[in-house]
């Protein structure tokens, strides 16, 4: 495993990072995600990103027990806050005072930690003041209940009015999470040049396009049997963008790059995230252990120039790159 510094900071995360989204407390069992969790300890990542509305705080519960008992001081636990939970009333969303206040306590008893690495907004809250929000972020790290503070899916414009508020209050705003692959790209115009700027890093979700960059759904057949595209509880909502017979094609074309390199496609996919300077990790989940130790085995891998371009070639033409589609993919209103 290598490690990178996230943002303009001193703190160190695994350059593959295990995130639980869509898998602990509900797609897979807890004995499971458990296995999940020591594989990837065992592969030396020691970076945890979870959040409050996985599985309605299921996955925070999850990942807490199967995290009990390890050093505390070894690992990074990064939890978010934003969309409904709990009994999703009229307060258990948003950025607001009240519900970032309450959510910390909630996320830290169910991770059975006496505080997260990065606290993160989970989306940009259009309905609460950022400077209510910043101030609730800066109570939050003044008490001790988290070190750091992130965001997730926020424009260049937000980013940069979120880092000027943090430093006037005292406290350091270093991360991004936006969803970002070889066929999503929208972050590389706008956001990724204002993180730069910034000194935020990047935090990758989805670097393997919900599975659609390991090959194994080709185009005009149909979905492999227990995969995310036919799973009902929401895999197959998010994947459904990339189920199009010319993505499918383009992505076949990948294999042989994947294969001069000796490395899976997934690994591949991985690794071509880490080649931009400025993303500090990508996140990976796992249903079972065997994939954590299929993409660990991206950590440290180099791509030339020669390689970039060849997977340009390969799905240049179904790639995204919109920047706008950072704004429009994130909520106009708080959600309840």
């Amino acid at each position: 495993m290598e490690f990178r510094y996230l943002g303009n900071s001193g703190l160190k995360i695994s350059e593959i990072t295990y995130g639980n989204w869509l898998t602990h407390g509900s797609q897979v069992e807890n004995d499971v995600a458990s296995q999940c969790v020591r594989a990837a300890l065992d592969a030396g990542i020691s970076t945890f990103d979870t959040a409050d509305v996985y599985a309605n705080t299921a996955a925070e519960t999850v990942l807490g027990e199967a995290l009990k008992g390890e050093r505390r001081e070894s690992l990074e636990i990064f939890t978010k806050v934003y969309w409904p939970t709990g009994p999703k009333g009229k307060n258990d969303t948003g950025l607001s005072r009240k519900h970032i206040m309450e959510a910390i306590d909630g996320s830290l008893e169910r991770l059975q930690t006496d505080y997260v690495d990065l606290y993160q907004a989970h989306r940009y809250d259009t309905e609460t003041p950022l400077e209510e929000t910043m101030q609730a972020f800066a109570d939050v790290v003044r008490q001790g209940k988290a070190l750091y503070i992130g965001v997730s899916e926020w424009t260049a414009d937000q980013l940069r009015a979120g880092v000027e508020l943090s430093k006037e209050l005292g406290f350091q705003l270093i991360s991004s999470q936006p969803q970002y692959s070889m066929l999503w790209r929208v972050i590389e115009d706008e956001v990724v040049p204002a993180s730069q700027e910034l000194g935020v890093s990047q935090i990758v979700w989805s670097p393997i396009a919900q599975g659609v960059l390991t090959g194994k759904y080709k185009p005009g057949a149909e979905p492999p049997a227990g995969s995310r595209a036919t799973d009902s509880k929401g895999g197959s909502d998010m994947i459904s963008r990339w189920m199009k017979d010319d993505v499918l094609t383009a992505v076949q074309d990948l294999k042989p790059i994947a294969d001069d390199l000796d490395l899976t496609m997934a690994q591949l996919a991985v690794a071509w995230v880490l080649q931009n300077d400025n993303v500090a990790a990508a996140l990976v989940g796992a249903s079972r252990p065997e994939q954590v130790h299929d993409n660990v085995k991206a950590a440290g891998v180099r791509l030339d120039a020669d390689v970039m371009k060849r997977i340009d070639d390969a799905i240049g033409s179904v790639v995204v790159r919109d920047p706008k589609l950072t704004a429009e993919n994130s909520p106009q209103s708080r959600p309840v």
